[in-house]
């Protein structure tokens, strides 16, 4: 080789190493820490999670949010869930706060490419998609699920439509495949120009369960186990196949070293009667095993030392900060983040953690108790504010030793004061969706944003439950809006004392057995509707509904701001029955 060739091939080298890392976030929904093989579990069959984990730094004392919507919202702004005004999964709880700089943002600030293809639970309409939050590509059924009322009617997991970049449009097979080939896709077509950040969250193992075929839920079967378990692990050894899948790929293109890739869950399991890593508490929990998640971090080009276990206490907020480090990057503007960098952890570095105390709480509630949390600090755990745990001597925390440390429960509830401090402004604050924009021409409004009721699926409609409340919007420019309102959505295709025809059957497994339909846990029922009242602003006015009306369409003036809808349903008896299901406003 001549000089000037071993100088090119020595630039080069020099360039690619120095070159920013890709990064593939993968989460999925309601796995706890004993539901991988690796860490114990004596039936579930994990090999591709057992291989990351082996090649991976491991957080074996990470902890997220008892459900989901907040555990996304701290993940993507680095702040305590409450903090960001995520503290539900339904009724516009799970909103991330508008003006939060997201991880997503961060990104694209630094000059990566941003795609996110999965579960979002932060919002419906704009401006809280991820569209709109600093993703540049955007796949996903729904926002909270594929059976939200935000999603398409017809979705069942199997060969579903979904929102693609606000655009509603069809997909193929079962839905944590299609969100992993479409991962899979968009790195082989991606040019390498610029490196990129794919967030990757399924809905899986979440329920309801359906499979399109057969074969990763047999083994299961065969062992006897019961039948939601079964779909389960099933559903697990499916994102595990995926994640296989995503790595070859990695590899094929070469860029699979310099690539960081995390897997983490969003909370606590929703089985834990096979195996819990000895832990108590599951999903919804603040015991340990209803928020200490597994997570592992491999970047093999990052030089982070050997794969190993790491025991400091570490959460999902710190997993932004840490990207930022170890990307490089800044923030478009000053975060203030209740994360920190595990950094230094990875080099051995830890005096500053000795004394971090962090607090999860219980959330879904409108009302909070201020003593629905755990409070914890290295091994101790501190339960409603009097319930004393050493998890390294006692991981199921079954003995209170309160007594015997007076003064670790008098320092975590100092610490907590100074946490409630922080979390607690304006902490119940409606969502307020933005219609009369150019970004999103037709706001979709669902029943899981009614801050009153307790529903949030297709089902819950379908089945004729009364829901309750009110929507916040927010008229982006005083004039006329078309406001919309239904009993079906607009695909259902019915009126408004009818029932859509079913239309669409999967030949897939769940734990109601094969061929299974829509809407497998309820049923479809007719409402006697006579009539429809809306109340928008200063608005209101009150219609008879026609024997074929599937829509009543009102056209209301709104000043510019915020302003409340109130939609109801009458019986042919005059008799309220239940807020409406989906009403659609879009300027007219």
């Amino acid at each position: 080789m001549n000089r000037l060739a071993l100088v090119l091939v020595l630039c080069v080298s020099a360039a690619y190493a120095a070159k920013r890392p890709n990064v593939i976030l993968m989460v999925t929904d309601d796995q706890g820490y004993g539901d991988i093989a690796a860490h114990g579990n004596p039936v579930i069959q994990t090999p591709e999670m057992d291989r990351l984990h082996s090649q991976s730094i491991r957080l074996t004392d990470f902890h997220v949010d008892p459900t989901c919507a907040p555990t996304r919202g701290a993940l993507m702004s680095g702040k305590f869930s409450h903090r960001a005004r995520v503290w539900h999964t339904v009724r516009g709880g799970n909103h991330l706060r508008e003006g939060e700089i997201t991880m997503a943002d961060v990104f694209k600030h630094n000059g990566y490419d941003t795609a996110m293809f999965g579960k979002w639970h932060l919002g419906a309409n704009y401006p809280y998609r991820p569209m709109d939050r600093g993703f540049d590509e955007w796949l996903g059924l729904g926002d909270g699920g594929p059976n939200t009322s935000d999603c398409w009617f017809w979705n069942d997991r199997v060969n579903d439509m979904y929102w693609h970049n606000g655009e509603r449009e069809y997909r193929e097979g079962f839905n944590p495949d299609v969100f992993y080939r479409e991962a899979g896709e968009y790195v082989k077509k991606h040019k390498g120009e610029k490196p990129f950040f794919i967030y990757l969250p399924t809905y899986v193992p979440h329920k309801p369960y359906s499979f399109p075929a057969p074969d990763f839920h047999e083994k299961y079967l065969a062992m006897g186990l019961e039948k939601e378990l079964v779909a389960f692990y099933a559903s697990i050894a499916r994102v595990d196949w995926n994640i296989g899948q995503l790595r070859k790929t990695l590899e094929e293109k070469g860029i699979a070293d310099n690539t960081i890739l995390i897997f983490m869950t969003d909370n606590g399991s929703t089985h834990t009667e096979v195996f819990n890593a000895g832990m108590s508490g599951h999903k919804g929990s603040t015991n340990e095993g209803g928020h200490r998640v597994p997570c592992f971090i491999h970047w093999p080009a990052g030089k982070l030392g050997a794969p190993r276990d790491i025991s400091n206490l570490t959460a999902h907020i710190d997993v932004l900060p840490t990207l930022m480090e170890l990307c490089g990057m800044q923030s478009p503007e000053p975060m203030d983040l209740d994360g920190k960098s595990l950094v230094p952890l990875f080099h051995g570095k830890t005096p500053d953690w000795q004394n971090r105390t962090l607090v999860v709480e219980k959330q879904r509630q409108l009302e909070y108790n201020r003593k629905y949390n755990a409070i914890m600090n290295g091994s101790w755990r501190l339960l409603g504010h009097s319930k004393l745990y050493d998890i390294s001597k006692d991981p199921a925390q079954k003995t209170n030793v309160a007594k015997e440390h007076p003064e670790v429960v008098e320092k975590l509830l100092k610490d907590f004061e100074a946490y409630w401090k922080r979390v607690t402004p304006d902490d119940r604050s409606f969502p307020t969706p933005i219609a009369g924009t150019p970004y999103d021409e037709e706001l979709l409004l669902g029943i899981s944003e009614l801050r009153d009721g307790d529903g949030y699926a297709h089902g819950y409609c379908a089945e004729g439950r009364e829901a309750k409340g009110i929507w916040h919007i927010e008229a982006a420019v005083a004039g006329i809006y078309e406001i919309e309102v239904r009993r079906w959505p607009k695909e259902a295709e019915a009126p408004f004392d009818g029932v859509p025809k079913v239309n669409k059957t999967v030949d897939a497994w769940s734990t109601r057995g094969p061929k299974t339909t829509f809407l497998t846990s309820g049923k479809i029922t007719a409402l006697p509707i006579g009539s429809v009242s809306l109340k928008a602003g200063e608005f209101y006015e009150k219609r008879a509904v026609g024997p074929e009306d599937k829509a009543l369409i009102f056209d209301v003036e709104l000043p510019k701001g915020v302003v409340t809808i109130d939609a109801v349903f009458y019986d042919k008896n005059d008799k309220r029955m239940t807020n409406a299901y989906y009403v659609y406003v879009r300027k007219g």
